[in-house]
């Protein structure tokens, strides 16, 4: 049984990401009460963050228990933090606008077989204004400060590029190229992955957070996972119970409730959330949650090259190439792809290069022996290059709830069921051929083609649409069947275009906070 709060609040944000966190900012700085409840703990930069990938890891991921289904997925399905800040923690701070054209693919792509398109409910046009908030809120180079300079992975990039007419460019990225808003710039130390000790990358925990803690209308409770949220006899979204933690139950009320999880827990949060009201599960009732998961493509390709690169220092994927960002069918697929700068530490390197079966290749052997040895003994030599590329969404791949296993708060962990599209297939090959010319033009002695391994771009399982019976929630994020009910996250996009989508989630989030005020000011909500 819960221990019941007599607390009232205006808004309950539920995950402090860059959904939840941008969206508790806006709030609070717009005087709405907020009480946001956070899984995980709250970090202290100064004195938590360290240059060290396992520690960092060890320290900030979600290590509850999951299960996965598919062929190309196994124990640890996504990278996400399970923090104050959420995944805005290790993000690398790429910060691309979805292009115009991909609002609206299911127009352009027509029917896929097998894949569920849907075009969005909003545009480019209507969401411009909150990219452009968004990016001098989060501090974007290239955008509102110069961008930043070029490193010895970019510039392997950049030579192979510009020997095959192919243009490679510094990226958008949420990291101070000067000084801006209170942080220094960025130092090139090369941590972008384990939270950035001196605050150059932008992160909810030390932007956001603060900002909204000064306006005396935050209430933060982290280490505080929610368990289900409650309706009332109006069907309205009415508490959220959650446990602490040591366990033990509570529970809070809010006029208005935003699910800000990340896709795998939004979706399991609202299952777990059936009643006899919702009998699916909450705001379910198109049985569109949990479905058509997206994770990006996100293969990877590195290479060794005769001389040293030192791939490791400086910004982790400062560098852009666009020229295969564009829909082209002619290709053998729909949808386009980005080629960024990558770079692993030595560990997750040696991991992560060729992917085995305990990783994301079940089906693989990993790199063992002789090839490992050589590989680590030129680290030094190895630049890297990540793939992220429009998957399609298809209703088959998605979250569901365990039937039998469940948590130590005892809430059914999250099945995850995920099948690559024949299109992500037939793109994957065809940007690997790219990358690895682009490598071999630069000089390259050995090329990997790398799998995905656990997904950081989560999207779907909530998406957003006009029609109540196709989709979760409408142009704003409000859920259709529970109109104080939002959706805060990358849950809500019907599509995954081919971009980072952390600005995007983002812009959604200040957008749905003018529209939460708005609508509570003329007492709809």
């Amino acid at each position: 049984m819960a221990v019941n709060s007599n607390d009232t609040f205006d808004v309950c944000v539920i995950g402090t990401g860059a959904g939840g966190g941008n969206l508790i900012r806006e709030l609070c700085l717009q005087g709405v009460k907020v009480v946001a409840l956070e899984a995980g703990p709250r970090l202290v930069p100064e004195k938590d963050f360290e240059n060290d990938e396992w520690a960092m890891f060890l320290k900030t991921a979600w290590l509850d228990p999951r299960e996965t289904r598919g062929k190309d997925i196994t124990g640890l399905p996504a990278w996400t933090c399970k923090t104050v800040g959420g995944t805005t923690l290790h993000w690398a701070g790429a910060s691309l606008r979805i292009q115009p054209w991909e609002f609206q693919v299911k127009s352009i792509y027509g029917n896929i077989p097998k894949a569920n398109l849907a075009d969005w409910p909003i545009s480019y046009e209507e969401l411009l204004p909150y990219y452009e908030k968004a990016e001098k809120l989060l501090g974007v180079s290239g955008r509102v400060m110069p961008f930043q300079p070029g490193n010895t992975n970019f510039l392997v990039m950049k030579k192979g590029a510009d020997k095959l007419g192919i243009k490679a460019k510094a990226g958008f990225m949420a990291i101070n190229s000067i000084p801006y808003d209170g942080r220094p710039p960025c130092d090139q130390c090369g941590f972008c992955f384990q939270g950035c000790t001196i605050k150059a990358k932008w992160n909810v925990l030390y932007e956001a957070i603060p900002k909204a803690e000064q306006t005396g209308n935050l209430d933060l409770r982290p280490q505080c996972q929610a368990l289900r949220i409650e309706t009332n006899a109006q069907k309205k979204a009415h508490r959220v119970v959650y446990a602490d933690a040591t366990g033990n139950l509570h529970s809070v009320k809010a006029k208005v409730i935003c699910v800000a999880c990340n896709s795998i827990e939004t979706a399991r949060l609202l299952l777990n959330s059936e009643s006899s009201q919702f009998p699916h599960g909450l705001a379910n009732g198109s049985g569109m949650v949990g479905k058509n998961y997206m994770r990006h493509l996100t293969a990877s390709s590195y290479a060794i090259f005769p001389n040293p690169v030192h791939a490791y220092k400086g910004i982790t994927m400062m560098g852009l190439i666009e020229d295969f960002a564009n829909n082209e069918p002619k290709r053998g697929f729909v949808g386009g792809f980005h080629l960024e700068t990558i770079m692993l530490g030595p560990a997750f390197l040696s991991v992560f290069i060729r992917p085995g079966p305990k990783t994301s290749s079940p089906d693989a052997l990993a790199l063992w022996g002789e090839p490992l040895k050589n590989l680590m003994e030129n680290y030094t030599h190895v630049a890297g290059m990540w793939i992220v590329g429009e998957d399609m969404p298809q209703e088959t791949n998605g979250v569901s709830l365990h039937k039998e296993k469940k948590d130590r708060f005892g809430m059914p962990i999250p099945v995850i069921t995920f099948n690559d599209h024949p299109n992500d297939i037939k793109m994957r090959e065809f940007a690997w051929q790219k990358a690895k010319e682009i490598y071999e033009a630069a000089g390259a002695i050995k090329v990997f083609n790398t799998p995905p391994y656990p997904a950081t771009h989560n999207l779907g399982t909530c998406r957003m649409g006009t029609n109540p019976d196709t989709s979760v929630t409408n142009g704003y994020g409000q859920c259709h069947e529970v109109k104080n009910l939002f959706i805060s996250d990358g849950s809500l996009f019907p599509t995954g275009a081919c971009e980072n989508p952390t600005l995007t989630i983002s812009a959604l989030a200040i957008r749905q906070a003018e529209y939460i005020i708005k609508e509570m000011k003329a007492n709809r909500l």
